[in-house]
């Protein structure tokens, strides 16, 4: 995610979220940072050490799920040459590198019990052994971890040491999905749509169609501020009129009407009982030998549909939309594409 958009919103509970790390940040004791996933965990660790009196040491960040478990505590705290098979040379872990800075623990419930440990007693007592050595080595580190697990929970049950999780939730700041962050679709989606329209090099920035708009506070962002910025810049590069309100909006990149159809089963493929095997084949649409630019054939074709369907439906085009499978919205992109927004008016 991009960090300068690290502090956009405006809503009470993203600015109390943020107000949290501010205060947390000069602190050299641990913080856990708790949220789904895209609500901007890394941005909130970066917060903290910028804040802090680290902020001209490291930053050093580990994504613990990123990592086998027969890696991670030789990524963690090192190892020495002849550890184990493949370790040729000495080398210093991350907590070494984070020395007198501060190390970022991603999804830290991911770790195994006994990487638990040891991360426990790099916390209590500022020292770490490398594997394959005998002496510890002091590091002077402040921890920030991030999870979307329930900790707590996972304690209760025995999956998550209880005696780390105290250590590390000195403080605890839990960023608010955006689905409960009153205002804010509006103000993202406003900046990430004006960003990429400056990149797309439009004169100006024509802004949402208030039904666009509804869509987006509707929706609840699974994906959060990430999912919000891919669909924002996905509508606005897919919009075609530089000089109208952004009116489609499509959640899915995958999602298209013009899918072809899964075969309902595997008998479509074979042929009917006591016909060759050629005889049970679609037979060839008349005109397709003549068809010269594909690209036009098929506008034409999805054209003609359209037409035919605001026909049938008295060009309701609500009713028109649901006949096609398509959305609303989705039609009137389709009328635009195919010049039928005048001929809807008169009729």
């Amino acid at each position: 995610m991009d960090r300068e958009v690290q502090f956009i919103g405006q809503s009470g509970a993203f600015l109390d979220a943020v107000e949290r790390a501010s205060r947390a940040a000069p602190m050299r004791r641990p913080v856990l940072v708790i949220g789904e996933r895209g609500t901007g965990k890394e941005l909130i660790a970066e917060r903290l050490h910028r804040l802090s009196t680290r902020w001209d040491e490291p930053l050093i960040t580990l994504n613990c799920a990123a990592l086998p478990e027969t890696l991670i505590e030789a990524e963690l705290f090192g190892h020495e040459a002849g550890a184990f098979t493949g370790a040729t040379r000495a080398r210093a872990g991350r907590f070494e590198e984070a020395d007198k800075g501060t190390l970022f623990l991603d999804e830290l419930a991911t770790l195994s019990m006994a990487a638990q440990e040891r991360l426990l007693r790099a916390v209590e007592y500022g020292e770490v052994t490398r594997i394959g050595a005998s002496r510890p080595i002091r590091v002077d580190v402040r921890i920030v971890a991030a999870t979307n697990e329930d900790l707590p929970r996972l304690a209760e049950r025995g999956d998550f040491r209880a005696d780390l999780l105290d250590r590390l939730s000195f403080e605890v700041i839990t960023l608010p999905p955006l689905r409960v962050r009153e205002g804010d679709v509006y103000v993202l989606a406003e900046y990430f749509g004006r960003r990429m329209a400056t990149e797309l090099e439009w004169d100006a920035w024509p802004g949402f169609a208030d039904n666009a708009m509804r869509m987006l506070e509707d929706y609840a962002w699974p994906g959060n501020v990430r999912e919000l910025r891919n669909v924002i810049e996905r509508a606005v590069y897919r919009w075609d009129d530089a000089a109208q309100p952004i009116a489609h909006i499509q959640f899915d990149p995958f999602d298209s009407p013009w899918k072809p159809a899964a075969p309902a089963t595997s008998a479509a493929h074979t042929p009917a009982p006591g016909l060759p095997a050629n005889e049970n084949r679609q037979a060839p649409v008349p005109g397709y030998d003549q068809v010269e630019d594909l690209r036009r054939a098929v506008d034409a074709h999805e054209r003609a549909i359209i037409e035919h369907h605001l026909g049938r439906n008295r060009y309701n085009q609500r009713q028109t939309a649901k006949a096609l499978g398509l959305t609303y919205d989705q039609l009137r992109h389709c009328m635009k594409k195919h010049g039928l927004m005048d001929s809807a008016a008169k009729a």
